[in-house]
Order: structure tokens, then sequence, then C-alpha cells
């Protein structure tokens, strides 16, 4: 940071300009592509989405490239140094990269993410365009400030994608390690998830639920994250009710592996499912959340699963499922060492996912810091309307 200060000091002690993007950017719109029209690849097509659409063999940019989806996930913002193939989105880039860098540029965007998304226009499916975009304004500090801010904030990304490689081969190593405790022959019992369980009949007055202990299939996270707070708390009528020790399963679109075991009492709706353990003497509820959230559930829930556009989880078939019974020392032994593997891989408050987000939330803050500089008196109005 003693760098950039000086750098400042330097080069722009007197505040920088603000400029409006369309007037030192410009603006490509994608190329329109099906999968079915492509050979597949491996060059992401950017499209709707804040992931890859899918892959091909073709590119329509390459080096470095700044996209914004148009659809679906509007206006996200993402940065690639590989060929791409652009779809259903537009690239921006600086007229002259003397002026302007592209990272730099690219950052600017990120921490403006929110703004962006605000451009949304139309019906149905709502898009961005870059005439919205276009009218945010940017800092203008002299070439070697911006360098030497990408620089800082390059770091930080660079360690927060070394955390998360870490989180994913913690992750496959998990699965592995589950797979491999829960596979049993016929040295033990198995029996149907129906003849160990049931699903919840129980109700409970909707005005008894609030954010927190009211779930829906909104707010339970897929690839098996457990639940956040609700936004929507019906406020009459009676809900199926849960207790600590239940397991809720979103039986909507089953390959999203939305499970949850509860750690309190609640309601939900028809859309969750709600399994209660008939003896938990014989059956500790861990023991089945672990079995239940494997893949080989998932994968067995969508094989049965009824409806193309959005499929539903057959709940007869569900509680035809076959689950090992190992004995009950057996359980707490698999539970002990699943439950320290579950905590480091998936606990938003310890393990790497809390120091995931902690380093996310120190870069958010330093990037904001960094891209905010006092305007030049000329442009004190134009300052002011950046940062409102």
């Amino acid at each position: 940071m003693s760098k950039l200060d000086e750098l400042i000091a330097e080069y722009c002690p007197d505040g920088v300009e603000y400029v409006k993007l369309n007037n030192i950017c410009i603006s490509k719109k994608g190329n329109s592509i099906t999968k079915k029209e492509i050979v597949e690849g491996d060059i992401p097509v950017i499209a709707g989405g804040q992931k890859p659409a899918y892959y091909c063999n073709i590119s329509n940019r390459t080096g470095e490239t700044i996209a914004i989806s148009s659809s679906g996930a509007a206006g996200y913002v993402s940065y690639w140094n590989i060929p791409i193939f652009v779809s259903d989105a537009f690239t921006v880039e600086p007229r002259d990269k003397e002026l302007l860098n592209l990272k730099f540029l690219y950052y600017f965007l990120r921490s403006k993410q929110q703004k962006i998304y605000s451009f949304k226009k139309g019906g149905g499916v709502p898009h961005v365009y870059w005439s919205d975009i276009s009218t945010l304004k940017i800092p203008l500090p002299p070439l070697p400030v911006q360098q030497e801010i990408v620089r800082i904030l390059d770091n930080f990304t660079e360690l927060t994608a070394e955390l998360t490689a870490e989180l994913t081969a913690r992750r496959k190593q998990y699965e592995y390690y589950r797979d491999l405790l829960l596979t049993f022959g016929d040295e033990v019992e198995w029996k149907t998830l129906g003849e160990i369980a049931r699903y919840a009949k129980s109700r409970i007055e909707a005005r008894e639920v609030n954010a927190e202990t009211y779930v829906g299939v909104d707010n339970l996270l897929p690839d098996k994250m457990g639940k956040t707070t609700s936004n929507y708390v019906p406020l009459e009528g009676r809900l199926i009710k849960y207790d600590i020790g239940d397991i809720l399963i979103g039986n909507i679109r089953p390959y999203l592996k939305k499970i949850w075991l509860a750690t309190d009492a609640g309601g939900t709706n028809g859309d969750v499912l709600v399994i209660c353990i008939n003896d938990r003497k014989a059956v500790l509820p861990k023991y089945l959340y672990f079995v239940l959230s494997s893949d080989n559930f998932f994968v067995y829930n969508m094989q049965n699963a009824k409806g193309a556009k959005m499929p539903r989880g057959d709940k007869t078939a569900i509680m035809k499922y076959p689950i090992p019974i190992p004995p009950i020392s057996e359980q707490e032994r698999i539970v002990s060492i699943l439950d320290r593997f579950d905590a480091l891989c998936n606990d938003l408050t310890s393990g790497l996912p809390a120091e995931i987000e902690a380093r996310q939330k120190q870069y958010e803050y330093y990037r904001d810091k960094l891209l905010t500089f006092p305007a030049r008196p000329k442009d004190e109005k134009g300052a002011n309307e950046v940062k409102a």
C-alpha cells in the first residue's frame, strides 16, 4: 500500500477525473449459437449464467476479456484470460489501453455488480444492456496507479482462489471417505427407508414460524449446503411441522441435492419432504442424514423423479431406498469421522468456507477503498454521482 500511496502522491495528488464508460470503452455483442450447432470442446460458451453454459471447439474472443451476461443471470460480470465463445452476452474493453487498464476496468465493474443487476429490464426473461451500464462513471487515475491497484487486488483474488481449490479437493476427499464408510455388504442388516422412517404428518400454524424456522425449497441450499434464512414466510395456514433431528429434502429438481438435518423445530410446505426416524435408538439421525446426502441417493431420486421441466421426487419410490443399518456403535463411529470432514468442508462458521468468506469480505472492502478517489475540483459533481 505504501507504493500505491507514493504513486498517487506523484501522479494524482489533486484527485482524478471521473469519466463515463461510453466515452472510454466499447462493447461488442456475442454471436447466437445453440448446443446443437457446435462441436463439443474445451472452450467455454458464455451465455446467460454465472458459469459457462457448455463447452465448444471454437472461440470468438481471445486474450483478456470482460464478459457481461445479457439474460438469465443478467448483468453478471466475468473476466477471462483464455479463448471463449461469447453467445448471449456482450464484452467490454477500453478504447485505449494506454489510458485504461482492462483488469482495472473489470475490478471497477465488479465493484458495481449490484448496481448493474439493477439495470435489468423486461418481463419474462429480463435483460441488461450496455446502453445503461455505459452511463456509469469510472475513476481514471494514471496508468501506473491503475496497474498497482490491479496488482494488489490480484494478490487478494489469488489467495481466495487457492483456498477455493483446497476446499474443492477436501470436498472430493470427504465424498470419497463418506462413500467408503457407508459401503456395506451382507454383514449388516439392510432395510428400506420406509421401514425405519416416515413422512411427517404433524402440523404447525404459520404464525408460529419465522424467517429462521420456516424452510421452503427456495431457502434450502444446493449441493447439500444446508439452509439459509427464508426471504418469505407465510402469514396464515397450517404447515408441515419438523423437529430437531428430522431430515428435510427439497423435492423439486432433485438434482440440486437440497438436504438439511434440522437443528431446530419449525414448519415447511409440500415441496419439502420431512423424514422422521421411527426409533432413534436404532438409527441415529445424523447417520441417516449422511446416508441420504450421498450422491447415490440423489441419483436414485432423479431416476425415479416425475416430470421433465420441473422434476419432482417420487415419494413412494424414496421410501423404497435401501439403507444399511450397522450396530449403533458403528453408526456413532461413522458419524464422528464424517462430522469432522463435514465441518471442515461445509460449516459456514468454521473451516474453509468461513475462511473463504472472510477473505472475500476483506477483498471487497479493500477493492472498494482502492477504487475510491477524490475527484478533481472541476469534477466534484461527477464524483458524487459515482458514489451514489
